[in-house]
């Protein structure tokens, strides 16, 4: 039986942009998102933001807060589940590095907020910098 996974996405705001990666696997592939992935056993969702930012991207961060959980499911056309994750989206302050896709992302970049809008988005991406409010 599938179950919910958990997992946390880096959101990057530096210099008057966010840092988002181009997924290469499902859920979401070919889409542009913040740097995530899984939450591992005793690790909290603050040190999984940025662990997987690092292993993303090559980007050092500090996990700063919590900005909310976004709810990711996928159906299948048959309207079964297909992927179901609980996000924790944490605001992380940039340290160091240039962003190198790595792992499992195709690209990664720096984008302005009218930029993010202009790109083939994961679900969520631009409510995520509305909520931000930067």
């Amino acid at each position: 039986m599938m179950q919910p996974k958990l997992g946390a996405i880096a959101v990057v705001h530096h210099a008057g942009r966010f840092l988002l990666v181009k997924r290469k696997n499902e859920p979401n592939a070919n889409t542009w998102g913040f740097p995530g992935g899984h939450v591992e056993l005793g690790e909290t969702a603050l040190e999984a933001a940025v662990r997987e930012l690092a292993e993303e991207t090559g980007v050092v961060g500090t996990a700063e807060r919590y900005l909310t959980n976004v709810d990711a499911i996928t159906f299948a056309e048959d309207g079964s589940v297909r992927f179901h994750y609980l996000l924790a989206v944490v605001v992380c302050t940039y340290r160091s590095g240039t962003p190198v896709a790595a792992d499992d992302v195709s690209d990664a970049g720096w984008f302005t907020a009218k930029e993010t809008a202009t790109l083939h988005q994961s679900p969520n991406v631009q409510k995520i910098i509305e909520e931000l409010d930067v």
